[in-house]
């Protein structure tokens, strides 16, 4: 009988192949153990806030409660008034990504496309302030607000946000170069002014950075918890990140409440970005684009 004849080409494809597989198994064996890696303090949280406080304090600890406590939820709006931290937040982060988005944008926008004297020299000092820790601007700025009588109120949280934010404009910067000026250029032979080229041409084909920008800006804000404890005294003007703070007696901590809190908390900021994620990804993508 004559031998089979090998051929080597089909040997070198099933041997990439084979290749391929061991690099995709590893790939994606490295990425669940890091998920669960990430995950697990989220799991630890959720957790916590179904246990009795009896449960919560036990060694070794479990992870799964038993049995299920929904009492703590339950508990969180009695101890404070957490529906008022609730819309006190909302409140102050709602005008936040506003004025963020509206002061980002029309400021990159300028410094993509209208050219002026010393507009590469601006640009710079620009992010040269995001290399200024907020530190040193603490106190004069605290000052300023003091003097106006603005302290106690949400407008020390709310007003920066409509003077714009340097890493936002740089990314907006970045994301408008890349749209292609006949596009522009069409529009202004039509009759459009400027700022209608901005608002009919560039902020619809935006979308996605503007959408990177309200999820960064919406974080920020929903999480920030230095801010608030300078400028806010009364307990009714708290946001969350300073009612959460109201579980921690001066003697005890209760354990289950503060997870079920902080559970409430979290869970927007997941639902925003597991929703918005393939947005917000590739607005961050297609910011570099273009230098």
């Amino acid at each position: 009988m004559e031998k089979a004849i090998i051929n080597p080409n089909m040997k070198t494809h099933k041997s990439y192949k084979k290749s391929r597989t061991i690099d995709r198994i590893m790939i994606y064996a490295l990425l669940i153990g890091f998920s669960i890696l990430f995950i697990l303090p989220f799991i630890w949280l959720v957790s916590t806030s179904l246990k009795t406080e009896s449960q919560a304090i036990t060694y070794p600890p479990s992870i799964l409660p038993s049995p299920f406590d929904w009492g703590n939820y339950k508990e969180v709006f009695e101890l404070v008034p957490f529906l008022r931290f609730y819309m006190n937040t909302i409140i102050v982060t709602g005008f936040t990504v506003l004025g963020t988005i509206v002061s980002s944008s029309i400021v990159g926008y300028a410094f993509a496309r209208i050219k002026g004297r010393g507009r590469n020299f601006w640009f710079v000092i620009l992010l040269s302030t995001m290399m200024l820790p907020p530190q040193v601007t603490m106190i004069p700025v605290y000052l300023i607000f003091s003097n106006l009588g603005w302290v106690n109120t949400f407008l020390p949280l709310i007003i920066p946000a409509f003077f714009g934010n340097a890493f936002f404009i740089f990314l907006l910067r970045q994301f408008f170069k890349a749209i292609p000026k006949e596009l522009e250029e069409s529009a202004i032979i039509d009759g459009c002014s400027t700022f209608g080229v901005f608002w009919r041409i560039v902020v619809p084909l935006s979308k996605p950075a503007l959408l990177t920008v309200g999820i960064l800006s919406f974080m920020g804000s929903w999480n920030d918890f230095l801010t608030p404890l300078i400028y806010l005294n009364d307990t009714s003007k708290y946001t969350l990140a300073l009612g959460i703070q109201l579980f921690n007696g001066q003697l005890n901590m209760q354990w289950g409440p503060m997870m079920a809190a902080s559970t409430m908390v979290i869970l927007p900021l997941v639902l925003i970005f597991f929703f918005a994620q393939k947005h917000f990804i590739e607005g961050i993508a297609l910011s570099g684009i273009k230098g």
